[in-house]
Formats: structure tokens, sequence, C-alpha cells
């Protein structure tokens, strides 16, 4: 793609979006060299990066990539021998360090999942534990080198320090000496040439002897070094040399272990920056809301909602945009500032940011086919210099295009054989069409010309599209409308502006009965699109309303049965309790007449009354069943089989077996429940004597078994979702208990698609992703009931 097509598709706006997410001069520099791959390999490699990326961000929130320099100067000085300074070790260090903990936070991210290409630039990385340490304690950020450096340098330092606090020490007892404020400027001791001195005034000179350094501006103060403390200042001066030479020593060293690990730095330099930019277009993919486009070689683009990465959310209009499928050639005609030059932007500029390896402003099921070559001829760039019309320069670039086009490019026309006589640009942008068309590369363009509209209807793989524009408001909607051509609303727009009805009816006299036709011809085709769309709306609120009420039935179904059974336990417990009561209150009087007999005659209180007494007591103790079974459960329950008929006695409702839960517990149909239920509660029904058999596992109609396994591989969302609704239905009536969706992994939004839609079917009771000998999560398990 060439640098004019880059600025014509507005791609260096977006380059220059990306560039405000980097966090380092490497990933700065990739992104001002950023250009579309045009091998699919390539290209799905790159978006698969972006993808990584921004799962760790969504999961994690943060990466730690900042303090990274580029350090590939300092890395070629120490090569060539040229002594690093303090501030390019530490940015040598610091790196070092980004890097180890990059590499330990995707480490740990490897453990919870695979993240293949942060893998691979993560095994690049080498921790270099030792030098990283050694540069911490050697220099700061601010560029200095720490007494920690060497044990000699600590020496040297503390020397250093001893003595420059005895020359002070010295200094101040002269300051606060006899006559001192009236021979000294100032009262303070102070450094001249790196040397401690005293400020004296002019006349007083003489009086402390030593070395003048310098003197003030107006030359009444001397700065003047006592002969008293010469010699200690020369040695803090000789201590400064000696510290010198041990840092120039430690500079050297580290100097040429750099030099020794040249290549692992600027390896671990180039991993690191390569995961900065895949992170950088990760940021950026959240920052537009944008969305894993899946890829394609050959050729269609279909981008769901499709937004401007450029345009204001509040001010872009999602459009779905498609090409290359049942057509390859598409015309866009409307008026102007309708919005047809930002569609065709939008097209281009997304194909490109995908070839980018960027995520796009689109919603989920966006698919894009990896071209060769991108070519437009967007805007007026005529050249005064080169004396080029607009005509002109059009023609200019179209010719150009016309030369290296070919079935891998995707062509963008604006206003395509505008600036010169319409009935010739017209007949001139036909024949770029035809041509384009046979050397079938996909095209989009844009025109007003109304020849143009029939261009649709005459060709096959071409199909018409328009700009809406809402005649209420005078005012285009940026609506993309596919398959139905733009039409003039001249008449309709002067009407609503105040024109009489006599010069709008003379006008319509004037134009030709076809061009009549063609117009009322697309009107209709407005006026049905608007009515299909607001029945589809209606059908789609009407089962999303109908999908709630089922949920709303059957949520108020489980809490009645749940509901009942509590009832039921909570009455049985206070029954319960009642009858513990009179038993308690039927031993009390047993006991008394026990106190009775032992405290009486035998002749009074008879053995064989107490005992008639108490088998009285017992009779009057209602029989409380804990859950009612029926006779001969145990040989029943062994009989048990997928697809019995049972009555739950607890609910006294029929139903059917599904499956075995468990050694206690079975799923049953109840209805339009499932519902867990206790073995025990369970009673087989008998088939009748003249029931059917069940149907055999074939669909009526066809010829062969229904297969176990549906193969979605390769199809088309809508198409998938077909095939799926008639597959489930047929292993209903083959009378499967469970079945298998492939979808393969691919971007995931198939699978995704395909389960959100199992989870809506009424038959459908379970669905989950196959164990790695099923297939993995490119397999969906389905259990029906």
């Amino acid at each position: 793609m060439e640098q004019s097509t880059y600025r014509k598709l507005e791609f260096d706006k977006v380059k220059n979006a990306l560039l405000s997410h980097a966090t380092s001069v490497m990933t700065q520099e990739r992104i001002r060299q950023l250009a579309p791959l045009t091998k699919i390999s390539d290209v799905e490699k790159a978006i698969q990066e972006t993808d990584e990326a921004i799962t760790v961000y969504r999961l994690k929130g943060n990466v730690p990539l900042r303090g990274v320099y580029d350090i590939r100067p300092h890395v070629k000085r120490a090569t060539i021998s040229g002594m690093l300074n303090p501030h390019e070790l530490y940015q040598i260090g610091n790196t070092l360090r980004q890097g180890r903990h990059i590499q330990q936070f995707i480490e740990g991210l490897l453990e919870e999942a695979p993240y293949p290409q942060l893998e691979a630039q993560t095994e690049r990385i080498v921790v270099l534990r030792d030098m990283e340490v050694n540069i911490e304690h050697a220099v700061d950020e601010s560029g200095e080198v720490l007494d920690s450096a060497s044990p000699t340098l600590r020496t040297l330092r503390q020397k250093r320090r001893s003595q420059e606090a005895r020359v002070r020490e010295r200094l101040e007892s002269m300051i606060r000496g006899a006559n001192a404020s009236k021979m000294l400027s100032d009262q303070i001791v102070t450094i001249r040439n790196e040397r401690f001195v005293l400020p004296v005034k002019q006349e007083y000179r003489g009086h402390y002897g030593g070395i003048v350094h310098d003197q003030s501006a107006s030359g009444q103060t001397l700065f003047i070094e006592p002969q008293s403390i010469v010699e200690l200042n020369n040695g803090i001066q000789q201590a400064k040399v000696e510290e010198q030479r041990e840092i120039e020593r430690i500079l050297l060293a580290f100097t040429e272990q750099v030099a020794e690990l040249a290549d692992i730095l600027l390896t671990n330099l180039d991993a690191i920056s390569r995961l900065d930019w895949y992170f950088t277009k990760a940021r950026y993919g959240q920052s537009v809301k944008g969305t894993k486009p899946r890829l394609n070689d050959e050729g269609r683009v279909r981008l769901v909602k499709a937004r401007h990465p450029l345009l204001p959310d509040d001010e872009v209009v999602p459009n779905t945009i498609e090409i290359g499928d049942t057509f390859t050639t598409m015309v866009i005609t409307g008026p102007n500032t309708g919005g047809k030059t930002v569609a065709l932007k939008t097209l281009g500029l997304l194909v490109t940011m995908a070839q980018s390896g960027l995520f796009l402003p689109v919603e989920e099921g966006s698919e894009v086919g990896v071209f060769t070559q991108i070519f437009a001829d967007i805007g007026d760039e005529q050249s005064i210099e080169q004396s080029l019309s607009t005509f002109s320069s059009h023609m200019v670039n179209i010719v150009e295009i016309l030369q290296k086009a070919d079935e891998k490019s995707l062509v963008l026309f604006d206003e395509l054989g505008a600036g010169t006589d319409p009935q010739e640009g017209a007949a001139l942008a036909i024949s770029i069409l035809d041509n384009m068309h046979q050397r079938k590369a996909c095209v989009v363009a844009t025109t007003h010309y109304p020849e143009l509209k029939a261009y649709g209807y005459n060709r096959e793989r071409v199909t018409n599209a328009s700009v809406e524009f809402d005649i209420e408001t005078l005012s285009p909607t940026y609506r993309l409308l596919i398959g139905i051509p733009g039409r003039s609303n001249a008449f309709e727009i002067s009407k609503r502006l105040g024109l009489s009805e006599d010069l709008i009816g003379r006008a319509k006299s004037l134009i030709s009965e076809d061009s009549a036709e063609v117009d009322q011809m697309i009107a209709s085709l407005e006026s049905s699109r608007r009515a299909a769309e607001i029945e589809e709306q209606e059908a789609r609120d009407f089962a999303k309303s109908a999908e709630k009420l089922l949920a709303d039935l059957q949520d108020e179904m489980q809490q009645y049965h749940e509901k009942k059974l509590k009832w039921h336990e909570k009455a049985r417990e206070e029954a319960k309790l009642i009858v513990d009561k009179a038993r308690k209150e039927a031993e009390n009087i047993v006991q008394e007449l026990h106190n009775m007999k032992s405290t009486q005659a035998e002749s009074v209180v008879k053995d064989h009354e107490l005992i008639r007494l108490r088998k009285k007591l017992d009779e009057l103790v209602p029989d409380i069943p804990v859950q009612p079974k029926a006779p001969h459960q145990k040989k029943e329950e062994a009989s048990l089989q997928p697809g019995d008929d049972v009555k739950v006695v607890s609910f006294d409702q029929k139903g059917q077996l599904l499956e075995k839960v468990d050694d206690n517990h079975w799923q049953v149909q109840l209805g339009i429940l499932k519902m867990k239920v206790a073995t025990s509660d369970l009673v087989k029904l008998k088939q009748e004597k003249n029931q059917a058999p069940k149907p055999m596992a074939t669909v009526r109609g066809s010829a062969s078994h229904v297969k176990l396994e549906l193969d979605l591989r390769g199809e088309r969302f809508e198409a998938a979702i077909t095939k799926v609704e008639k597959y489930i239905d047929d292993a209903l009536l083959a009378g499967y208990p469970r079945v298998s969706i492939i979808h393969g992994k691919g971007t995931g939004a198939l699978r995704k698609g395909v389960q959100d839609f199992l989870k809506q079917h009424r038959s459908v009771k379970d669905v989950r992703y196959g164990e790695a000998s099923e297939g993995g999560n490119g397999v969906t398990i389905v259990v029906l009931g």
C-alpha cells in the first residue's frame, strides 16, 4: 500500500492514535513503520497477538511494562569500548528488571491458560539477575554512583567526608573568632574551585593569608582559602581524585560486562518491545471497543455494524458492510453528504487495520478477507503545478490502479467518472467497473450517475447500494442500504421547501418515463424494506416476550413445587410434634397407673387392665407416613430405564425418565419441567399392551440414520444455526439422549453463537464442552431431554 492510500483512508491517523498507547520508543518506531500484512498466516498471527493481550487486560487489568528504555545505543557504545555513564547503566538495569517482571507475570498467566504468542516472546528473555542487582547497588535513578558500588569507593568517600568535616570545623572556629564579624562579609563557609573558603572583606585580605580564589562583582569581597587549611583542602582534592578513579574503574567493569552480554541484552529488548507492541494493540482495541474478526483468503468481507474508528461514538452511525461473497462489485449511489464516502473509507480502513493485526470497531461475527493490495481513489487531488484538473487527477490514479489490480485486490473508487461530461463520465465508469469485474477484484464505487443504478441489475455478482435519506427531516440518516440503489429526492425536497405543485408537476413531465419508473421502483423497495424491518423487529420483540414468559412460568412452577414440598414437610413436622406431645402425656398417665398399682392393693388395678389401657393409647396415635411408597419398590427400582413412564408419588404427577443422576436419583421430565427426583419417590407405570413401539433412530423422509454428531466447520453463522435447529429436532425424533456438535475452535464466534442458541432451546437439558478425548473446546456436547 502506498503512502497516498494511507492518507486517503486515514490510516496515518489510526497510527497516531496507536502512538498514544505506546510505552516505549521501540514500539513507537514499530507503529511508524506499521503496514498491512499480505499473507493470511502472518495476519492470523498478528491478530492472535492482539487477542491474547486483550484477554490478559480483561483478566488482570494491567501489565508491568513501564520503565523500558531504548538501550540499543548504550549497548552499541559498550561494544566499541566507550565507557558507559551511570545514567546509561541505570537504564540498562531497569530494562533488565522490567524484563524479569514481565516474564514472571506471563509465566503466572500460563499456569491458568495457554498464550502461545506471549509465551514465545517470554521464552526469549534471559534473566540476568546478578547484573541487575549489581547495577541497582551501583547507580541510582539520578545517575549518581552509590557508595555501595564497591567497598573501596565506600572507604574513599568516608575518608573524604571525614576530611571535609575537619576543614569545616576549622573554618567555623574562625567564623566564631574575635572580630570575625568585622572582617568577614558574611559569617559562612563557602566553596570556590572545589575548595573551602571564607568571604573576607577587601581591607582584611592579609589577616588570614592563604590563596584568593575569587572575588565578588563589586570587588569588596574576596573568597580566601586561609593558609592554615590549604593542606587539608589538598587532602580532600587527593581523596576526590582517588574516588573518581574508583568510579571510572567501576563503570569500565560494567561496560565490559555489557559488551560481553550485548547479544542477550538486545534479544531481551526486542522480546520486551514486541510484548509492549502486543499490549499497545490491545489498549487501542479496548479504546475503540474492538472485536476480533475472522479471516479468510477468499476476498470475503462482512463487517457487522462497523463504526469508523476516528468518528466520535455519539456521531458515528454503525453500518453492516459486506462484499466478496454473493457479489464482488458494489455501486453506492445517493445524495451528497449522505455518507457514501464515509462508508467507503470505513471499509478500506477496517480491512487495512485487520491486516495490520488490530481489532476492529465492529460486532462479533465480522469477517475480513486478506488482500495483497488495497487501492483507493478518494478525494480531489488536483495539482496546479502539474496542470491537473479534478477529472485528470482522478484518471491518473485510476490508470495506475488498472495497471496493478488483480483478483487479490480491494479497489475503492469515490465518485467514479466525476469531473467531466455526465454522459461520458458514466460510460467511462461502466467501462472501468467492467474491467475490474473481469479481473475478479473486489470493487466498491460511489457515484452520482443515474446510469449506474441499472449496472447492478445487468451483471452477475454486482449489487447496488445507497445511503438513506429522510424526506421528513430533509437530512441523511447515514445508513447504508445494500441491494437498493439511491434515488434523487429533488422533487420531494423541493416540495417540502415550498416549491409550487405546478412547477414540480412540470418538472416531472420533463423527465423520461424510464427514469420515473426507476424512481418509483426504488421508492417501493425502500418502503418494503422499512415495513420488513418493522415486522422483523416486532417478531424479535414477540419472540423475546414469549421466551421471557416461558422462563417466568418455569420459574413459577419450580417455586410452586418447592413450596409444596416445604409445606408438606412443615405439616409433617407439626403433626409429629403433636403426636410426640400426646405420647408423652400418655406415658405420664401410664406412669401414674403404675404408681397407683404400687401403692394400692393388687385387686384394685389388675395387670391386664394396664395392658389394655396401654394398647388403647397406642391405637390413638395416628400413622404419619414419611413418604408413601409403592409396593415391591425394590423390584421396580432395579428395572427403571431412561424413557420409562413413571409416577412421582410426592407430586402425584406422571413423567418420563431422562437419565440416572446417581444411585439414588433420576432426572425426570414433568411437563415442561426437568427435576431431580429420588428413586424411592418413583413408581414405574406399566406400558399399555397396544402401545406403539418407539420410533427407530431415523428421520421421516431420510434414507439414512441420524448421525450422533453434526459437523459445522466452514459454515457461516446463519446457515450453521439453521442446521443446528433442524439437527436437534431430528435427534429428538430419533430418541437420542446426547449428541455432539463440531464447530471447531477458530475465533470462538460460531462456538459462542451455537451454545447461546442451544441454551435457549426448550429441549436441551445441558450444554458443555467436550473432554480432551471428545475434541475439547472444538466440540459441544448436548444433552437432550
